[in-house]
């Protein structure tokens, strides 16, 4: 039994828990609060995808009469086919039946119907070592398959990753949710439904947070709540998360409070801890959570506008001494929309502050299902598998975004706005909790955008512990990502990075405000795809004022990067209009009108129309099937006009503007304040002399291996003495912090002339092999 369940409802991801519960318990643990969480999604997905509901669901379409295409008879007609292997699938894709991959692999094993129409050259794709990786993806087109089956003949609103999106996806108004859920429980809710009773009756909460992170999301929380209201009516029920954070700020329709008691808005930490000590201990005067954050108060927000931009609580000065009455018999809440007298009211009245990132935990996966995940290969590109391939621990090197300024984004809410980082030595405590807890040590940050600064510091923490792990991010394409802080990223197990390159144009990037050119863009990414990190890019076309003429150079800008390898994934987005955007709080400034409408409910994106009239609809279906080729290596000679089914203009950029970005020349200085790290072991040595013209100098051979390769070079014996010492010291375990600047200097007490020394062709050789200038 526990007083807080948290559920993230169906469905998100198949690989990996989304992490937002896991935050919460690891929260919750360190205020002394004992909760139980579930995700509800791939409980679901595990009994959908059973042998003995997929014969019920077989039965069901004939008895129903849904079979409606020549695909869904296919399937049907091949059912004991389907049916046969499918829960030892399941196990394969949970890594507990890998010999499986063999008969996956042969040509007949599973039965194939339109999914497989797309199948590829599967040796060309895949290689002649990727039997696992092959066998994951045609075990994926299998479930595909079944997934098209239920769409057709049991449930049009299922989706692996979403369920039913449409009713969330600018949901301006709640009618069309609130009927759709006066209809009888679908097949696929009922199975939701089944499994959450059970969990009830073991855990039997008194308060239940349900996370929802995206639109597909949103209609199985309601439906979840439905029940537990006509069922449970004692039990109270929230919702937060991601979907709330951006959607639910105006709400005002007090229908959806039928289903929800209270919905919280960004940081769910302490309108959590204030709903628990509200719900699950009325009575008590302290909680052990009030008792966590008796001494550090601050006076109550006086705006309780969620929508308001004025300064938070974590920007305000604490100077204020403020007494707390524990007499008070008023209930103190924090970024809550609740019924009172019958309307829906924003209580923000805590005298509470915001818990620093330093305060909140390590994230606990515990009681979640994390050796039943499944892991599903989509298509043969291995950045995008990385999504759903695998389980990953989810954590953040940083609260908000550091940059905070693109005008697409939500810079306006504090998720974003308010930039925390958490120092690196903490984060790789917590990454150690999870290796521990988990048994795995592949990690997710999840950030907005990582910080180079801290992710520097991160990669030299993680080699200094001499942790294996591996890791990857979201990141901004900026000049600090040099080549030798990307060897350092790779050093450490960092294997891809995510970054926006967006619309791929200096004019709109300076429009956005993205900090970044065409040009820097390339540099960075080739300085990761030197350092063996893979790079993924979203792009964006539709920006407003864009024309036509900038898609199509974007799109050549694209091409080229590929052509040059230099990017390895990447996925096109068309703009969105979001209500919190600079470009959505101040439209007539980029050119576009907005076209609003009356809010009661949902309010993200809005409808616009731009002043260049393009419609940049037409483009979707042209971008995304260029990409899909150049992301396997092809299509790079073919005329952009073959992609479109409809004029096009000739690209205006040159055909190696690219290249001649990667070839401009970079000036070799090095800041004074540039930290020198040594990544690699120490040398053999041999000491020799050399005689002559009389002159006999004293020399030392150095031999240095790494994991494929040795360098051999030679120095003045009191030069290669100094190296050696040195090297010693600047190596991420002995713990100390060497500047060039300190360097040069203990050079010059003992020898002339650093920078001949430092700038040598041998120096040169050695910073190849892991002496890196931060």
């Amino acid at each position: 039994m526990k007083d807080l369940l948290l559920i993230t409802p169906p469905f998100t991801q198949l690989n990996t828990p989304y992490p937002a519960t896991a935050y919460l318990k690891g929260f919750l643990n360190t205020i002394g609060v004992s909760a139980f969480q579930m995700d509800l999604g791939i409980e679901v997905i595990l009994e959908l995808f059973s042998k003995k509901t997929f014969e019920k669901l077989f039965d069901l379409a004939i008895e129903n009469d849904s079979i409606s295409t020549e695909n869904g008879q296919r399937i049907y007609t091949l059912k004991d086919d389907y049916l046969q292997p499918l829960d030892a699938i399941i196990l394969f894709l949970q890594g507990k039946n890998q010999t499986l991959a063999r008969q996956i692999c042969t040509t007949n094993f599973l039965p194939q119907a339109s999914r497989f129409e797309q199948l590829e050259d599967m040796d060309w794709a895949f290689g002649e070592m990727g039997m696992q990786d092959k066998a994951k993806h045609l075990a994926t087109l299998y479930l595909e398959d079944l997934s098209d089956f239920i769409i057709e003949c049991i449930d049009p609103n299922f989706g692996f990753s979403r369920y039913a999106e449409r009713l969330g996806q600018s949901a301006n108004a709640f009618d069309a949710l609130y009927e759709s859920l006066k209809n009888k429980p679908t097949f696929i809710d009922q199975l939701t439904l089944a499994i959450l009773e059970d969990r009830l009756k073991i855990v039997q909460p008194k308060l239940i947070c349900f996370s929802v992170p995206f639109p597909g999301n949103l209609y199985s929380a309601f439906r979840c709540a439905q029940f537990i209201k006509a069922n449970y009516p004692e039990i109270k029920i929230a919702i937060g998360g991601g979907f709330p954070n951006t959607e639910l700020r105006q709400v005002t329709d007090t229908r959806v409070f039928d289903f929800f008691d209270f919905i919280t808005l960004d940081d769910g930490e302490l309108p959590i801890a204030l709903l628990y000590q509200n719900v699950c201990q009325p009575d008590n005067n302290q909680s052990t959570a009030e008792t966590e954050l008796e001494n550090n108060l601050e006076p109550p927000l006086e705006n309780d506008d969620p929508n308001s931009n004025k300064t938070s609580h974590a920007e305000r000065s604490r100077s204020t001494t403020i007494t707390k009455d524990d007499n008070s018999k008023e209930k103190q809440y924090k970024r809550t929309f609740l019924l009172e007298d019958g309307k829906v009211v924003y209580k923000n009245n805590t005298i509470r502050p915001e818990y620093k990132q330093l305060q909140i935990g390590t994230p606990d996966y515990s009681d979640l299902l994390l050796e039943d995940y499944i892991s599903v290969i989509e298509i043969a590109n291995p950045m995008h598998s990385l999504w759903s391939d695998g389980r990953w621990n989810k954590l953040t090197m940083a609260h908000g975004c550091y940059w905070g300024k693109c005008t697409f984004c939500d810079i306006s809410l504090d998720y974003i706005k308010i930039y925390e980082p958490i120092a690196a030595a903490l984060l790789v405590d917590r990454m150690e909790q999870l290796i521990a807890q988990t048994g795995e040590n592949g990690f997710h940050f999840v950030d907005e955008a990582a910080p180079p600064a801290l992710m520097k510091a991160l990669a030299l923490e993680i080699i200094k512990r001499k942790l294996t792990v591996t890791w990857w991010t979201n990141i901004r394409f900026e000049k600090n990502f040099t080549q030798d802080l990307c060897y350092l990223l790779k050093a450490s197990g960092c294997i891809a990075v995510s970054g926006g390159l967006e619309v791929a144009s200096d004019r709109l990037l300076k429009l956005i405000d993205k900090g970044v050119t065409v040009e820097q863009v390339a540099q960075v990414t080739r300085n990761f795809t030197q350092a063996n990190i893979m790079v993924h890019s979203y792009l964006m076309y539709g920006y407003p004022t864009q024309t036509v003429q900038e898609t199509v150079d974007s799109l050549e800008m694209v091409r080229q990067l590929f052509e040059l390898g230099i990017i390895q994934s990447g996925f096109w987005h068309q703009f969105a209009l979001t209500a919190h955007s600079p470009i959505g709080l101040n439209p007539t400034e980029y050119g576009i009108t907005p076209n609003y409408k009356s809010i009661s409910f949902a309010n993200n994106d809005i409808d616009f129309t731009d002043s260049t009239g393009i419609d940049h609809n037409q483009f979707s279906f042209g971008l995304k099937k260029s990409l899909f080729n150049f992301m396997h290596g092809i299509g790079f000679d073919m005329d952009l006009q073959e992609w479109f089914d409809f004029e096009i203009p000739q690209t205006s950029i040159a055909p190696f503007h690219i290249d001649d970005c990667l070839n401009t020349e970079t000036a070799l200085t090095t800041k004074p304040t540039a930290k020198i790290v040594w990544l690699g072991h120490l040398p053999l040595v041999a000491e020799r002399t050399k005689t002559k013209k009389g002159f006999t100098n004293e020399l030392l051979d150095l031999t240095f291996h790494d994991k494929t390769e040795r360098l051999q070079m030679t120095l003045n014996k009191s030069e290669g003495e100094w190296l050696l010492d040195t090297l010693e010291t600047l190596k991420p375990t002995s713990g100390k912090s060497v500047s060039f600047s300190a360097l040069k200097k203990d050079f010059e007490t003992q020898l002339d002339d650093f920078e001949l020394f430092w700038f040598s062709k041998p120096m040169q050789k050695l910073k190849d092999f892991g002496l890196l200038q931060l």
